[in-house]
C-alpha cells in the first residue's frame, strides 16, 4: 500500500466514458482501488430483476449497499433485510449473502473495502452505449456459471453450492425442487 500523500483529488460522475455494462447491469466506477491507495472502491450500479449474482461469500472485502432508487431483499446468513430508497445494508466479509431485486429498477451505490474487486467486473464488461440498461446482455442467469465462479474466485469471491445455500442462507428462496 502506498502513502496516502500520493493520492490525488478527483471528481467523477456517471457518464458514458466512466460506465460499463456488466452482466446486464450498468456500472460506473466512481472511485477505484488505484484512486484510494487500495482502501476502497465505490461504484454506482443500475440493475433490474434477473441481474442478481448467485449467492456468494467474499473472503477479502466488506461490502455496503446504499439504495438510491428501488428496493431489494438482501439475505445475509440467518437474516433478511428489505432495503429501499435511502437505506443501506452492510455485508461483512466471510458472511454468505445474496439479494433479490423487488423493483423494476434498482440503483445502488456499492462500497467495497478494501478496493480491487472492481477488476473482476472490468474483465467481463463492455463500454456502455447509454446510461440505461443494455438492450441485450448476458446476465448471471444466462452466463456460464463455471467461468463466472473461476473469475470471481481469483478475486476472493466464492459462489455457494446449493447445499451451502440451504444451510448458510436458510431464508433465501429456492427454486422448484
Amino acid at each position: 500500500m502506498s502513502d496516502s500523500s500520493t493520492s490525488s483529488a478527483f471528481k467523477r460522475a456517471p457518464s458514458l466514458e466512466a460506465s460499463k455494462c456488466y452482466m446486464g447491469s450498468l456500472i460506473t466506477n466512481l472511485a477505484e482501488a488505484g484512486d484510494t491507495n487500495d482502501a476502497y472502491c465505490l461504484m454506482e450500479a443500475v440493475l433490474k430483476p434477473g441481474n442478481e449474482p448467485p449467492p456468494h461469500v467474499h473472503s477479502r472485502e466488506d461490502e455496503l449497499f446504499y439504495v438510491l432508487e428501488g428496493s431489494f431483499d438482501v439475505f445475509v446468513g440467518q437474516e433478511v433485510f428489505e432495503v429501499s430508497e435511502g437505506g443501506c445494508v452492510f455485508l461483512p466479509k466471510l458472511k454468505p449473502h445474496a439479494f433479490i431485486i423487488l423493483s423494476a429498477r434498482l440503483r445502488l451505490l456499492t462500497l467495497f473495502t478494501p478496493g480491487g474487486l472492481e477488476d473482476a467486473f472490468r474483465s467481463k464488461s463492455v463500454p456502455a452505449q447509454s446510461l440505461e440498461f443494455p438492450a441485450e446482455a448476458i446476465t448471471y442467469s444466462t452466463a456460464d456459471l463455471e467461468e463466472v465462479a473461476r473469475r470471481l474466485h481469483q478475486h476472493g469471491v466464492r459462489i455457494l453450492a446449493p447445499d451451502e445455500i440451504a444451510s448458510q442462507l436458510p431464508l433465501y428462496p429456492r427454486g422448484p425442487a
